[in-house]
């Protein structure tokens, strides 16, 4: 019993030395350093453009990732003179069936698709922190006639699964 918790100890402390190694490491992709680059502290997120005739979506949308850098970044979001600017467009805001009735081929469940380009710009420098073209969410909700979700529920679900996506894609290009 005992030579097998002495071998676990000794596995346990070359894990932790082989990550150790790891973190110091960067070309095997780990760090412990921060998410942000250095110097950023604060972010203006101007309402995002619409290009759909989805009306509201943008005031939704930029209300969710403020709220989401706030509750996950340690960032302030300041109207104005920021460090950094988060701004974009939805592109596109549509419907496809996910699944419909053998007989008749009546809608049971429906996906709400949300496009996005967007651009994290530091405006001390000029420079582009992140950008991405035709970024992609997607929820579901289910208009069948027992339920009878409205479309409402999976654009919420859309917007917030976009605003999560965008702010992981600023904190993971640091």
């Amino acid at each position: 019993m005992r030579r097998g918790a002495a071998s676990v100890g000794a596995w346990v402390a070359a894990a932790g030395a082989g990550l150790v190694g790891c973190a110091s490491d960067p070309s095997r992709g780990y760090s412990f350093a921060g998410s942000r680059p250095a110097g950023v502290t604060t972010v203006a997120v101007p309402i995002f453009a619409n290009g759909t005739f989805a009306h509201g979506l943008e005031v939704d949308l930029t209300d969710a990732i403020i709220k989401e850098i706030q509750s996950t970044t340690d960032w302030r979001v300041v109207p104005g003179d920021a460090s950094t600017t988060l701004s974009g467009t939805i592109t596109r805001a549509t419907q496809r069936t996910l699944s419909s009735t053998r007989l008749g081929g009546l809608t049971q469940d429906m996906a709400v698709v949300l496009t996005v380009d967007f651009m994290w710009k530091d405006n001390r420098s000029g420079r582009t922190l992140a950008a991405r073209k035709d970024f992609t969410a997607t929820d579901s909700f289910v208009p069948a006639r027992r339920v009878g979700e409205p479309i409402e529920v999976g654009q919420h679900g859309a917007v917030q699964e976009m605003a999560r996506d965008i702010v992981a894609e600023l904190r993971s290009n640091w």
